[in-house]
């Protein structure tokens, strides 16, 4: 029996800056004329996003069934984006971090106001600062249900895809914070550390003061899945977490479901099963487009080759890297990966021995004959067998690790950056445009 064709979707956030560089706080000007002119050339404004502070916008693509179809949407999107920018005399910076100090304007949103009641004002700062992506792994259409996380209608083989494809998806994190790690600065400083993911997800664990350090089953990354039943515990595991930290916090509980909250929205893990009948990979860095696209097609290929093969991936003690074993995908147990590996990708990230060996494995795995997109993933190595990150690229030309990022050569980063982002867009999309 042939298998249906899953599809993937893309949202990355930006944060608008004016042409100088400086954070900007238009966003709600920028998004209306964003869908005005979205609507007058037959896009769909509806993939233009605000976030939860008005400096962030989040552009998404519609589920797309190949790489190359998603690619395409997503450079038209952010195109569109660009140019309406430009008209306002302001830009989109593409990278995970602000590199200056910066206060944010929170957007006054029920929900947003319960998450800052709930994590605390300055804690929750943090997830003003920092920017992500998120990827959509398609699974069986309505195995995932908003009230219970699995439905209790799908047949074995659905729930049996979806624990496969969770799995695969937490096994992939800690190589996909390697491999995106965009800015090194945050706040003026540059300590080494992948900062989207500290002053994000942070880590008791660690030491890592970030938005969740101290809510983990909420905002960090959640154990592998051994069953339907344990995959359901989960999701009702981290509702209740959340639920007792609101109570902890003073906030009303109904307060939650009148501001859209439910069993799916209590967590904003790396790893999360989306009502939109996805695992949602959102532990990655805003980055340049040629990085988004290779991790997009890393994520991808991995996940189609774990349906077409009828894989099962599960984790195991003892095990570092991927390794395949017969019909099933062994997998580093969660305590290494979410312990020394997570340690290892945030610190030294590609330099580390073992992050490069994780790497090595997982596009052992994903490169396949014949794989879309193939030529992207054998990119990723330069000529010396090294990983390349866009934050090694920036600490070559800017202050070494330690050392204060001044205003000046702060701004010049963004402005850099934003011409990369520019750059790349445009020869993006006249190379599609000759392939079409």
């Amino acid at each position: 029996m042939k298998l249906a064709q899953r599809r993937i979707g893309l949202e990355q956030e930006f944060f608008l800056v004016d042409e100088t560089g400086k954070f900007s706080n238009r966003a709600d000007e920028f998004l209306q004329n964003c869908r005005q002119e979205a609507e007058a050339i037959g896009l769909n404004p509806d993939y233009f996003m605000p976030e939860w502070v008005k400096g962030m916008i989040e552009i998404n693509t519609p589920p797309a069934h190949t790489p190359t179809e998603l690619a395409s949407a997503y450079l038209k999107n952010l195109q569109l984006g660009l140019q309406v920018a430009k008209k306002m005399h302001l830009r989109l910076y593409p990278l995970s971090s602000y590199p200056l100090h910066l206060i944010p304007v929170i957007r006054d949103k029920l929900s947003y106001h319960v998450q800052v009641r709930t994590v605390g004002y300055d804690r929750f700062l943090n997830a003003g600062k920092c920017t992500g992506t998120h990827i959509h792994l398609e699974v069986p259409p309505g195995v995932i249900d908003s009230r219970v996380g699995v439905s209790y209608n799908s047949s074995a083989a659905e729930r049996e895809e979806l624990i496969n494809i969770y799995n695969l998806a937490t096994a992939l994190d800690s190589a996909l914070i390697a491999l995106g790690r965009a800015c090194p600065f945050y706040e003026g400083e540059a300590t080494g550390l992948a900062y989207h993911i500290v002053r994000y997800r942070g880590s008791d664990r660690f030491g890592w003061e970030g938005v969740y350090t101290n809510l983990q089953s909420v905002g960090g990354l959640m154990p592998y899945a051994d069953s339907v039943e344990h995959l359901v515990e989960l999701q009702f595991e981290r509702y209740y977490a959340w639920l007792t930290a609101m109570d902890n916090a003073g906030v009303e509980r109904k307060l939650f479901t009148e501001g859209g909250g439910n069993l799916l929205k209590s967590g904003w893990n790396p790893v999360r099963l989306n009502a939109l009948g996805t695992v949602e990979l959102r532990g990655i860095d805003s980055n340049y487009p040629d990085v988004i696209f290779t991790i997009m097609r890393l994520a991808y290929n991995a996940a189609k080759r774990v349906r077409q093969e009828g894989i099962r991936v599960r984790p195991a003690q003892g095990v570092h890297t991927f390794e395949l074993r017969g019909d099933w995908l062994v997998v580093p147990d969660f305590d290494y990966l979410n312990g020394e590996l997570l340690f290892a990708a945030v610190t030294e990230g590609v330099r580390s021995s073992k992050v490069t060996a994780y790497l090595d494995s997982i596009l052992e795995f994903a490169i396949q004959d014949g794989s879309e997109g193939i030529n992207y993933l054998e990119k990723l190595k330069s000529d010396w067998g090294e990983y390349q990150t866009t934050e090694a690229e920036i600490m070559q030309e800017f202050v070494p690790a330690g050392a204060q990022l001044e205003k000046e050569e702060g701004l010049r980063l963004v402005r850099e950056a934003c011409d990369e982002l520019e750059a790349q867009v445009s020869s993006f999309s006249q190379n599609l445009h000759k392939q079409s």
